[in-house]
């Protein structure tokens, strides 16, 4: 019990000085985060994410908010053989509003979670800090209430993914993808 708590302890403090610079999009409004998203952008210099970028594809998120105002989000990706990789989780809120934190049991991390950029009928910005084991990695997401995205959006997500130490090969706009059937 101690040592689980002295990890979540190091891992917060790790994440507040990762995120210390990373603000919320003014007046976020988990309401208007709810319905379906496509994952369409993907930036981080995380080692799974370099050796695997060149397979991976759009996928699609569910989010919706509950009663608390916390973020139940459920992902889910087509693989190439015709499976589907599926995973969900509770974000629940912080003090401050757009910030939310996880820890997925999934992949043994915690997670920071920032939208920081968003135009609710459009697009979507999220910054993600994820900590094992006291090292952290910052993982950018772009969704859109599309398949694709503009040019714009595209550049603003580049740039600000560069400015968080994302390396520009490390930036991929997905190609797109098949859907999973409901499960």
């Amino acid at each position: 019990m101690t040592n689980s708590l002295l990890r979540s302890l190091a891992a917060l403090l790790c994440v507040l000085s990762v995120c210390a610079d990373v603000t919320p999009a003014a007046d976020f409004d988990v309401t208007r985060v709810n319905g379906r998203w496509y994952l369409v952008g993907f930036a981080t210099n995380a080692p799974w994410f370099v050796t695997n970028k060149a397979g991976m594809k759009t996928g699609i998120t569910v989010m919706v908010p509950t009663a608390e105002a916390d973020l139940q989000v459920a992902h889910t990706h087509l693989n190439a053989d015709g499976s589907c990789w599926r995973m969900s989780h509770l974000a629940s809120k912080t003090a401050t509003p757009g910030k939310f934190f996880f820890q997925s049991e999934a992949w043994g991390n915690d997670n920071d979670m920032i939208f920081t950029d968003v135009q609710y009928a459009e697009h979507a910005v999220v910054y993600n800090v994820k900590t094992k084991d006291g090292v952290s990695e910052v993982l950018n997401k772009l969704f859109s209430r599309t398949p694709e995205v503009g040019a714009a959006v595209t550049q603003r997500f580049q740039q600000f993914s560069l400015d968080q130490g994302v390396l520009a090969d490390n930036i991929v706009m997905l190609p797109p993808n098949g859907e999973c059937p409901e499960a």
